[in-house]
């Protein structure tokens, strides 16, 4: 079998570890991989712990016990969050944004791969340490968010639909208040979709009121879930009194002068926690 030199297996250890954040490999598999002897690989995981730690990327993290391994948790640093969404308010302040009744188009941003994948970058650090089973959000402009902070929390998401879908068999359905019109709306998910006693994360690109997500709680209850977390891509300002308390935006809408083709945003970087 071909002999690898220690740079060559850095490098594709290093690349492995970086595709597929938050997921556990065996010295084995990489003792395997490269025909060496596991105290070579531990010493090729000491490089790259000074490396990632030196450069500010993330955290090469080693799980002791017989079904441990290796894995790499990535970071936002805080200079590039900073610019990221100080970049997106000034992008979304734009006056051609405004739609009629006091919203914005986004469809652009939550599109566009290099950037929600940034987001889901900055979700998936803030809550990180919270034991998530599932990352849940509700179709349709929420899942790429959510998509990729699932991705690198490494965890299956969960789309709750608005409307029935036969093909996912029995599902439960409860009925909310919309915080912002007031309407009676429906949500509806698999009974299959969520097992009992699971951590979720809410992930949802827009939140005005929090009727929504307050229905996410009250659904994700029903299967006997726990929410450890709220992650909000676009909040606005008012109403102040949510119908959620705890949550985590990214960005807040101050208000819109629709007269003027006004916008005003503000970053929430600063009430982000830190890695």
């Amino acid at each position: 079998m071909e002999q690898y030199r220690r740079n060559e297996r850095i490098g594709a250890i290093m690349y492995i570890l970086t595709s597929r954040p938050n997921e556990i490999f065996t010295y084995n598999y990489f003792s395997e991989m490269f025909n060496v002897k596991k105290p070579s690989i531990s010493g090729d995981i000491s490089i790259m712990k000074g490396i990632v730690k030196k450069l500010d990327i993330g955290k090469i993290e080693t799980i002791s016990g017989a079904s441990g391994g290796v894995k790499f948790l990535p970071k936002s640093r805080k200079d590039e969050t900073k610019e990221l969404l100080e970049n997106l308010c000034k992008k979304l302040s734009h006056s051609k944004r405004i739609i009629p009744g006091g919203f914005i188009y986004t469809m652009d941003i939550l599109y566009t791969p290099s950037i929600i994948r940034n987001i889901g970058k900055i979700f998936a650090n803030e809550f990180i340490h919270k034991e998530i089973d599932y990352v849940v959000t509700v179709e349709t402009k929420g899942i790429p968010i959510a998509l990729m902070t699932a991705d690198i929390l490494n965890v299956p998401l969960i789309v709750i639909r608005k409307n029935i879908k036969i093909t996912e068999g029995p599902t439960v359905n409860i009925n909310y208040v919309s915080g912002s019109t007031r309407a009676i709306q429906t949500m509806s998910l698999s009974k299959k979709a969520i097992r009992e006693n699971s951590k979720v994360l809410i992930i949802d690109d827009f939140m005005k009121a929090g009727g929504t997500v307050k229905g996410i709680n009250e659904m994700m209850y029903e299967f006997g879930a726990q929410v450890v977390g709220v992650g909000i891509f676009l909040s606005t300002k008012n109403p102040e009194k949510k119908l959620v308390k705890d949550y985590t935006s990214l960005i807040e809408l101050e208000g819109i002068d629709e007269q003027n083709g006004k916008i005003y945003l503000n970053s929430k970087f600063e009430s982000l926690g830190q890695f």
